[in-house]
């Protein structure tokens, strides 16, 4: 009984490395929450960020931290949506085992403002714009040149888009697609 015993420790010994480099696999998911803010219009690239609180979607993995950084920026302009890229680059786990990581984000809440009171702003001053020309310069004598004025107002604010901006705590999730455990120092 006793070497059954020994022999079933010496076998689960033998199988935890295994058990626990499975845990960070190609495939695994991993939700945590960003430390810091990260805006289309601020964030540089090579900027570092962090999650916290990093778990896995199976929860072998719970209180870890991921460390990455921005590869990509575009700040909003007129038909250019603003974007954020991010890049993963190593995982703590809570037992402190380092992993080499490198993934691609699933989901991430970004928060963008509103147009509405740019359309709205843009028509208002379109409107006035053109029944001026309409009206004065033109010689027109009508208000076709406000309605053209609206129109165009409105469609030049509706085109211009708004920068993106994950604010701190905010939940992202990332799907590993190379993970390397790296050596204790």
């Amino acid at each position: 009984m006793k070497f059954l015993a020994t022999a079933a420790a010496a076998v689960l010994i033998g199988l935890s490395p295994l058990a626990a480099s499975a845990a960070v696999s190609v495939g695994t998911q991993l939700t945590g929450s960003i430390d810091q803010s990260l805006s289309s219009n601020h964030a540089t690239v090579g900027e570092p960020f962090t999650l916290s609180n990093v778990r896995s979607s199976d929860n072998n993995i719970t209180g870890a931290k991921v460390y990455g950084h921005v590869t990509d920026v575009q700040k909003a302009g007129q038909g250019t949506p603003g974007k954020i890229s991010l890049a993963y680059d190593r995982l703590v786990t809570r037992g402190g085992t380092a992993y080499a990581i490198s993934g691609n984000t699933v989901s991430a809440a970004v928060a963008t403002k509103s147009n509405a009171v740019k359309e709205i702003g843009g028509a208002v001053v379109g409107d006035i714009l053109g029944n001026y020309v309409g009206k004065h310069i033109g010689g027109f004598g009508s208000s076709i040149g406000g309605i053209a004025g609206a129109a165009g107002g409105y469609l030049a604010a509706k085109n211009n888009r708004q920068n993106v901006e994950i604010v701190p705590h905010t939940a992202v999730t990332l799907q590993i697609a190379q993970a390397r455990r790296q050596a204790t120092r």
